[in-house]
């Protein structure tokens, strides 16, 4: 049985937070910043509204994609640590990130468009009476589109404008995160003693928890499955997910983390699945025009005068968009 926190102390907790509002973003692990910002810039056609470095690490990128004005709950954002290892899927992970798709028209759309880019994926299917369609990208990361066709809940964000996918197909923010987990029971009271989620659905083993406004854009979807062998994070995992707060929450914590373009608590739920609060916070333009969101090298404050160490640690990588057009394809 995990002991992150007694179910008493989950109660109290509960009483003094602010109800989570969907989720904020997710962080994942990539073997290579070069090949994720191609991925997500040609074949997702999501924009890298930030490249930056990992704050707590700054030999390593951290590269943020999302919609067209990186608005919250639209983000995936990814870390290169140098030399990590290739993870491995199994229980107690943040199994697959989920994006949003407009309608079932789109997922029909980008069925083709993945077989045409060769982009692994499966069949499209029905889970929770919402289209899906999985895919994996070049490190097995997992990943599904949803539709939104028949959602209601809160609001999502604006497809990339100039992306080479057709807005009327694009993907506009984060859609469930899966959690595969052993012991079910301790996490479900987790989501909704603590986090005030509450469960909707189930289909099998799969069950879907929902907060704040509920749809696509605030639900986790937990997979009960203790017969696989437990995950290891590397390359190609889930690192953490970020849920949306409107003010700093109190519970057993990290503490309090300025990240610059939002403010953050990280606490671990269970072993290797670790949940970040976030506030919607400034926002990814405090130090860049719309028009050249990514290009730059941005730096929180704390890092400026480290600038130029920086960059010679780092690699450079063109993301130079805002000069070029993009085929609508």
């Amino acid at each position: 049985m995990y002991k992150t926190y007694t179910c008493r102390q989950n109660e109290q907790k509960a009483n003094s937070m602010n109800e989570l509002k969907g989720v904020h973003h997710v962080t994942a692990i990539t073997s290579s910043a070069e090949k994720i910002y191609e991925f997500f810039t040609y074949t997702l056609g999501m924009r890298l509204v930030k490249k930056t470095v990992n704050q707590d690490d700054i030999q390593t990128y951290h590269l943020f994609f999302a919609d067209d004005k990186g608005s919250a709950g639209t983000a995936m954002t990814f870390f290169d640590f140098p030399g990590i290892p290739k993870g491995v899927h199994g229980t107690n992970e943040i199994a697959k990130t989920s994006f949003r798709a407009p309608n079932d028209a789109a997922l029909a759309y980008w069925e083709k468009r993945f077989d045409r880019l060769n982009v692994k994926q499966t069949d499209l299917e029905v889970q929770f009476g919402r289209k899906t369609l999985s895919f994996v990208d070049f490190d097995d990361q997992q990943y599904q589109l949803i539709s939104d066709e028949k959602n209601t809940g809160i609001a999502s964000g604006t497809p990339w404008q100039k992306a080479p996918v057709p807005l009327e197909h694009a993907i506009t923010g984060l859609g469930p995160v899966f959690i595969r987990i052993g012991e079910f029971d301790y996490l479900k009271e987790i989501l909704e003693k603590v986090f005030l989620f509450k469960e909707t659905a189930q289909e099998g083993t799969f069950h879907r928890f929902e907060v704040g406004e509920g749809g696509n854009g605030a639900a986790v979807i937990v997979e009960q499955n203790g017969n696989v062998a437990m995950a290891q994070q590397g390359f190609g995992t889930v690192h953490h997910v970020a849920f949306r707060v409107e003010n700093r929450a109190v519970l057993p914590s990290s503490g309090y983390v300025n990240r610059h373009f939002f403010e953050s608590v990280y606490t671990r739920v269970a072993p290797s699945i670790l949940f970040e609060l976030a506030t919607d916070g400034a926002g990814f333009m405090g130090d860049e025009p719309y028009e050249t969101l990514g290009e730059k090298l941005s730096l929180p404050p704390f890092l400026e005068p480290k600038r130029e160490a920086i960059e010679k640690m780092v690699r450079s990588i063109d993301t130079v968009r805002s000069t070029r057009e993009f085929a609508k394809e």
